[in-house]
C-alpha cells in the first residue's frame, strides 16, 4: 500500500467511525466502545506508518482537482513533511488515549454512543487540518472542529454553566474565523492558488502583494482557535465539558490547530516584520496574564485551561522568532504532558467527589487515594514546570534559546525587538509556570479538604492510559531534541546555556517561594469540611462530574477566587489575586464594549420595527379598510335606492356641464 493512500485512510478511519457510532448508537449499544476505539487506534497505526516512511525526509505530495471554480481552484491536496507526520501521530495517540480513558469515565453516561462518535469526527477534522494540501479542504476541517467542540462542551447541555461555555466557546472562535476567512481568500488571490506548495512559492518569490493585511487577518483565526489574547476566554469556561473532552481539545486537538497553521504558512508571516511583531506582543501577554490568572484559580481545570494558554503562548512565541521547530517541538511535548494533566483531574475530580468538583481549597486526602494520579500527575507537572530532564524542559528551551538568538541578532528571521519581548515573558512566565504547578500539587494532594466517600477503584482502562502518557511526559524531550532537528528544517534544538540557567532557576525559585509560603500560611489555616459530598459508591466520574456542574458552584461560571487561609497564592499575588481569579475582567470588557452596544442596537431595531414601521403597515392597510367599510354600507341592496342614487348623480353631472358651458 503506498504511503499516500495510507495517509487518505489516517483522516478517513476516524470518520467512518463516527458515522457508524452515530447510526448504531442505539440499535446496537454493543459496538459503541470498540467503534469508539478501534478507528483511533487504526489511525495512530497508520499515521505512524506514514512518519516511518516520510522520515522526516522528502516532502510527500499529491493532488487531484476537487471542484472547477472558475478562477481559484480547489485541490483535493495532501502536503506531508516532517512537521505533519509527527503531529499526526500525536493527535492519533493522543484520541486514541482519550477514547480509552472516556470508556471508563463515561461508562454511565446514557449519551455517550454520541459523545464517541464526536470525539471521532473531531479527530478526523483535526488530521484533516494536519495532512491537508490546500487552504479550502482545511478550513473544512477547521470549521468541522469548532462545531464538534460546541456539541463536546455542551455534553452536559442540562446546565446553564455547560449551554453558556459551548455558545462562548463557539461565537468567540466564529469571531475570529470571519477575518481569518477573508484572508485565506486574499492569500489565495495574491498566489493564485490554495495549494500550500504554490502559495509558498509565491511568498518565496515576492509575489505577495499585502503581506502584512493578509497576516493580521490570519492571525485573528489563530487568536480565536489557539486561545490567544484577546480572543483567549472562551477556553476556561470550555471546563464544563467532560474532563476527557478538555484532554483532546488541549493537547492535539483544536487549540493546536492555529499554532499548526502558522507553523506551516510561516514564510508567509515572516514576510510581514509588522506582522511578527504583532505576534510576538501578543505571544507575551498570552503567556504573562495567563500565568497570574492561573496562580489565582481554584478549580483545578481552570488552573490547567490557563496552563494550555501560557503554553500556547510559549509555541506562538517561537513562531514569533521565525523557529516553527522549537514552537511544533513544544507542541508535542506538551501535548502528552497536558493529555496526562487532564485525565489524572478526571481521577481526582472523582476521587474527590465533591459538590464544588474541581476545587482545590476543598480537596483532601488524596495522595494516599489515588497513588496513581499523584505519581502521573507529578511527572506531568515537572514536566509543565520546565525541571530537566523531564519533556517540558527541553522543548521550553528551545522556546528560548530561538528568542534569544534572534534579540541577540544571532539570527534575522524576525525583529529583534520581537526576540526581547519573547524571551522576556518566557523567563517571567516560567517562573508564574512553576509556582502555579506546585501550588496545584500542593493543594490537590497535600490539602486537608473535606474527605469524599470512597467510590472504589478507578477503572483499569483509565489508569493504563496515564501511565502511558507518562513515559512521553518524562522522556519525549531528552530523546527528541537529538532525533528531531531531521524532521525540522535541520534546526538545533538543544537547550543553551544561558536560557537553560535562568529558565530553571526561575522555575525552581517559582516552586520553592509557593512551597515556603504554603507552609507558612497551612498553620494559620483552620480548615473545615465545606460543601456536600456526592455519594456514589460505583459511580462513574462522569455521573460525578455531572452533578457537580449541576449544582452550580463556584468551579464553573464563578470567580474562583482562593479562599483557603493556606493557599499560597494569597501572599504571593496580594491584592493582584482577585482581578486575576477572574481573568481580569476581560469578559467585563468585552460585555461593555460589544456585547451592550449590540443588545443596545437590537433593541432599537426592535422598537423601530415595531413602533415605526409598523405603524406604517398598519395605516396602510386601515385606510383600504375603511374604503371598504363604506361602499360596504351603500350596497343595501334596495333597487329604488340605486335607481335614485342613479338620478341624483345624473342630476349633478348635468348640472356641472352646463355650468361649465355657459362659463366658456
Amino acid at each position: 500500500m503506498t504511503t499516500t493512500t495510507l495517509a487518505v485512510l489516517v483522516p478517513v478511519l476516524p470518520f467512518l467511525g463516527a458515522a457508524a457510532g452515530l447510526l448504531l448508537g442505539r440499535t446496537a449499544p454493543g459496538f459503541v466502545r470498540p467503534l469508539a476505539v478501534l478507528p483511533a487506534l487504526a489511525s495512530l497505526v497508520l499515521a505512524a506508518l506514514v512518519a516511518a516512511r516520510q522520515g522526516g525526509g522528502r516532502t510527500l505530495d499529491a493532488h487531484t482537482l476537487l471542484t472547477p471554480t472558475g478562477s481559484v481552484p480547489v485541490d483535493l491536496a495532501l502536503h506531508i513533511d516532517g512537521f505533519a507526520a509527527l503531529v499526526a501521530v500525536l493527535v492519533a495517540f493522543v484520541a486514541t488515549c482519550v477514547q480509552l480513558y472516556s470508556t471508563g469515565y463515561l461508562r454511565e453516561d446514557p449519551r455517550y454512543p454520541s459523545y464517541a462518535a464526536l470525539v471521532s469526527l473531531f479527530t478526523s477534522a483535526m488530521l484533516l487540518v494536519v495532512y491537508s494540501g490546500d487552504l479550502m479542504v482545511l478550513l473544512v476541517g477547521w470549521e468541522v472542529m469548532g462545531i464538534c467542540s460546541y456539541f463536546l462542551v455542551g455534553h452536559y447541555w442540562e446546565t446553564p454553566e455547560a449551554r453558556a461555555a459551548s455558545i462562548k466557546a463557539f461565537l468567540v472562535t466564529k469571531l475570529g474565523d470571519v477575518p481569518f476567512l477573508i484572508g485565506l481568500f486574499a492569500l489565495g488571490t495574491d498566489a493564485g492558488s490554495f495549494r500550500i506548495t504554490r502559495i509558498l512559492d509565491t511568498v518565496a518569490s515576492g509575489g505577495l502583494h499585502h503581506p502584512t493585511l493578509i497576516a493580521l487577518l490570519l492571525l485573528a483565526g489563530v487568536a480565536g482557535k489557539s486561545a490567544q489574547f484577546p480572543l483567549h476566554t472562551w477556553l476556561p469556561d470550555a471546563m464544563a465539558g467532560p474532563t476527557p473532552v478538555s484532554a483532546l481539545i488541549h493537547a492535539a486537538t483544536m487549540v493546536a490547530a492555529g499554532v499548526y497553521f502558522v507553523a506551516r504558512l510561516l514564510p508567509v508571516f515572516e514576510a510581514s516584520r509588522a506582522a511578527m511583531l504583532v505576534l510576538a506582543v501578543m505571544a507575551a501577554v498570552t503567556m504573562t496574564g495567563s500565568g497570574l490568572a492561573a496562580l489565582a484559580q481554584d478549580d483545578i481545570k481552570r488552573v490547567l485551561a490557563y496552563s494550555t494558554i501560557g503554553q500556547l503562548g510559549y509555541m506562538t512565541g517561537a513562531l514569533a522568532v521565525g523557529d516553527r521547530g522549537a514552537a511544533v517541538f513544544h507542541l508535542l511535548s506538551h501535548g502528552a504532558f497536558k493529555a496526562l494533566l487532564f485525565l489524572a483531574a478526571g481521577v481526582v475530580i472523582h476521587a474527590s467527589g465533591t459538590n464544588s468538583l474541581a476545587a482545590m481549597s476543598r480537596m483532601g486526602h488524596l495522595r494516599e487515594r489515588v497513588p496513581d494520579a499523584f505519581w502521573t500527575m507529578t511527572v506531568a507537572l515537572l514536566a509543565l514546570a520546565a525541571i530537566p530532564p523531564f519533556s517540558g524542559f527541553f522543548s521550553k528551551e528551545s522556546v528560548l534559546g530561538a528568542a534569544e538568538h534572534v534579540a541577540d541578532g544571532s539570527t534575522a528571521h524576525a525583529p529583534a525587538a520581537a526576540g526581547w519581548v519573547v524571551l522576556v515573558a518566557g523567563l517571567v512566565t516560567a517562573l508564574l509556570t512553576a509556582a502555579y504547578a506546585t501550588r496545584l500539587w500542593l493543594l490537590a494532594f497535600h490539602g486537608r479538604g473535606a474527605e469524599a466517600p470512597r467510590h472504589g477503584r478507578q477503572p483499569l482502562s483509565m489508569t493504563v492510559v496515564l501511565w502511558v502518557l507518562a513515559v512521553p511526559s518524562l522522556a519525549f524531550g531528552g530523546l527528541a531534541y537529538r532525533s528531531l532537528p531531521g524532521w525540522f528544517d535541520g534546526v538545533a534544538l538543544a537547550p543553551t546555556l544561558l536560557t537553560s540557567i535562568l529558565g530553571t532557576g526561575l522555575a525552581l525559585a517559582g516552586g520553592l517561594l509557593t512551597y515556603g509560603t504554603w507552609q507558612r500560611t497551612r498553620p494559620l489555616a483552620a480548615r473545615t469540611p465545606l460543601g456536600a459530598v456526592a455519594a456514589h459508591p460505583e459511580g462513574d466520574a462522569g455521573q460525578v462530574e455531572a452533578e457537580a456542574i449541576a449544582t452550580h458552584t463556584p468551579a464553573y461560571g464563578d470567580i474562583a477566587a482562593a479562599s483557603d487561609p493556606a493557599d499560597p497564592a494569597r501572599l504571593l499575588l496580594g491584592p493582584l489575586r482577585r482581578p486575576a481569579a477572574a481573568g481580569f475582567h476581560l469578559d467585563a470588557v468585552y460585555s461593555a464594549l460589544f456585547v451592550r452596544p449590540v443588545l443596545a442596537g437590537a433593541s432599537l431595531v426592535r422598537f423601530l420595527d415595531r413602533e415605526v414601521v409598523d405603524t406604517y403597515v398598519r395605516g396602510a392597510a386601515a385606510l383600504p379598510r375603511l374604503l371598504g367599510a363604506a361602499v360596504r354600507r351603500a350596497q343595501t341592496g334596495n333597487v329604488q335606492t340605486y335607481v335614485s342614487a342613479l338620478l341624483a348623480g345624473t342630476v349633478v353631472l348635468t348640472v356641472a356641464v352646463l355650468l361649465v358651458a355657459s362659463g366658456a
